[in-house]
C-alpha cells in the first residue's frame, strides 16, 4: 500500500501551522547558543575552565525557568507566559551586541537563557490545547520537524556573523525571536479556563485541584512513565558523550571528524525520515511507539560495543535517530494525554527536569563507569538500560490496560 506522506500534516487546525512557522524561526534565528563556548572562549578571551562552568550554570537555569514557565503558562495564560518568556530572552540578548564589558555581556546571557528556559512549556501547553488527542502525534511530529529545519539551516548564518559580524549575532536572534513571538501573538488566542474545560477530551484530562505534586500522585502511571523516561534520556546522551570517545579511540585522529559526520547523519535523518515514521506509527498507541523507539536504542547504541566499520557507526546513527524520532514525537502526545488540561504546561515542565535528570546522570555516571571499566563495555550497558526501559514501558502499559478493563467491567455491571 502506497503512503501518502505528503497527507500526514494535512487537515491539522491552522494555528499549528503557526505553531510550526513560529518553531521554524526561531530555531532558525538560535544563533547564541550553539556558539556560545567559541564566543566566551574566543572572543571574551575566557579560560576553558571558566567557559565551562558558564555554559554549566546556562544549562542548570533551564530547570528553574522551566518549571516558573509551567507554573506561570497555567496560572496565568499560555500565550501571556510565552510572549514574557520570548521576550524577555530575546531583549536581554541585544545589549550584548554593544556591551564591551565581559562581566555584563555574561550576565545578559545568563538572563536570557533564563527566559528561554522558560518558553517550552507554554508551547507544548499550546500545541495540546488546539489539538484533539487523534492529531496531537502530528502536530509534535510537524513541531519537531520545524525545530529541525531551523537547526539545520540557522547554524550556517550564525558562523558567518560569528566570524564576520559578530553583533549580528545577538541582534539576528533577537529578531527572529521577536518575529516568532509577533506570529503568537497575531494568531494564537488565550484560553480561559472554561475555553481550557473544553479540551479536556478524556477523564485523565479533567480538570485537577491542589498542585503538581497531587496531581502526579493521583497517575501513578504518569509519574511513573516521567521516571522511567530519565533512563530513555541516560541512553540518548551517550550520543553526545561516549560516541565521540569512541570514534576517537577507533578511528584515531580522524576520530572528531568522523563524529562531526555522524552528527549530520543525525540531522539529515530527522529531516528525511520524521515524516515517514511520523506516517507509519500514527496508529500506534504513544507509549508503544516509545517502547519500540527502546529497541532501535537498544540496537543502535548496543551494536557500537563491537562494530569497527565506519559504515556500521554511520548505519547504528541511523537506527538510533529513528528512536530519537519516535520518543520525540510520541512522548509529548502520550503526556499531553495523560495530564489535566489545568497542569499540561507544569505537566511538561517536570518532563523537561525528567530529561535533564537523565542527560546529566548519562554524562557523570557514564564518565564514572567508562573510568572504572573500560570504554568498550559503556555500549553494553547502554543496551542493558534499554532494555530496562522498554520493560518499564511495557508495565506501564500493562497496567493501564487493566486499570482500563476493570474501568470498564464497572460501568457494564
Amino acid at each position: 500500500m502506497k503512503l501518502k506522506f505528503l497527507d500526514t500534516y494535512r487537515g491539522l487546525p491552522r494555528n499549528m501551522y503557526i505553531m510550526f512557522l513560529a518553531t521554524v524561526i526561531n530555531r532558525f534565528g538560535d544563533f547564541v547558543m550553539p556558539f556560545l563556548t567559541m564566543y566566551l572562549t574566543i572572543k571574551i578571551g575566557l579560560s576553558f575552565e571558566v567557559a565551562g562552568i558558564i555554559v554549566t550554570v546556562t544549562s542548570l537555569l533551564a530547570i528553574p525557568s522551566s518549571i516558573l514557565g509551567g507554573k506561570f503558562a497555567d496560572e496565568i495564560g499560555r500565550k501571556k507566559t510565552y510572549l514574557i518568556a520570548q521576550g524577555g530572552a530575546a531583549l536581554s540578548l541585544v545589549p550584548c551586541a554593544f556591551l564591551k564589558n565581559p562581566i555584563l555581556i555574561v550576565i545578559f546571557l545568563l538572563i536570557s537563557t533564563f527566559f528561554h528556559g522558560a518558553v517550552r512549556p507554554p508551547m507544548n501547553a499550546i500545541i495540546t490545547d488546539i489539538l484533539p488527542p487523534h492529531q496531537r502525534q502530528q502536530g509534535f511530529s510537524l513541531n519537531y520537524l520545524g525545530i529541525n529545519v531551523g537547526v539545520a539551516l540557522g547554524p550556517i548564518v550564525a558562523g558567518f556573523l560569528f566570524n564576520n559580524f559578530l553583533p549580528l549575532l545577538f541582534i539576528g536572534d533577537a529578531i527572529t525571536s521577536f518575529l516568532a513571538l509577533f506570529l503568537i501573538w497575531k494568531n494564537i488566542k488565550e484560553m480561559n479556563p472554561e475555553q481550557l474545560k473544553n479540551t479536556a477530551y478524556t477523564e485523565m484530562e479533567q480538570e485537577e485541584k491542589g498542585n503538581i505534586i497531587t496531581a502526579l500522585l493521583k497517575r501513578p502511571q504518569i509519574a511513573l512513565f516521567l521516571l522511567v523516561y530519565i533512563i530513555y534520556s541516560f541512553v540518548y546522551t551517550q550520543y553526545g558523550f561516549s560516541l565521540p570517545l569512541t570514534t576517537n579511540a577507533a578511528f584515531g585522529s580522524t576520530g572528531a571528524s568522523k563524529f562531526g559526520v555522524l552528527i549530520s547523519v543525525n540531522a539529515i535523518t530527522v529531516l528525511c525520515c520524521t515524516v515517514a515514521v511520523t506516517s507509519l506509527t500514527k496508529k500506534l498507541k504513544p507509549l508503544l511507539n516509545i517502547m519500540i523507539a527502546g529497541i532501535f536504542y537498544a540496537v543502535g547504541f548496543g551494536m557500537l560495543g563491537f562494530v569497527h566499520s565506519y559504515y556500521l557507526f554511520i548505519l547504528s546513527t541511523i537506527i538510533w535517530t529513528i528512536g530519537e524520532i519516535l520518543v520525540v514525537t510520541n512522548f509529548g502526545v502520550h503526556l499531553a494525554d495523560n495530564s489535566p488540561s489545568n497542569f499540561r504546561a507544569r505537566f511538561n515542565a517536570v518532563g523537561s527536569l525528567s530529561w535533564a535528570i537523565g542527560g546529566a546522570l548519562g554524562t557523570s555516571i557514564a564518565g564514572k563507569f567508562i573510568q572504572e571499566i573500560g570504554l568498550e563495555y559503556i555500549w553494553l550497558f547502554t543496551f542493558v538500560l534499554s532494555i530496562i526501559g522498554i520493560a518499564g514501558m511495557y508495565g506501564i502499559h500493562i497496567s493501564g490496560n487493566k486499570k482500563k478493563a476493570v474501568a470498564e467491567l464497572e460501568e457494564s455491571i
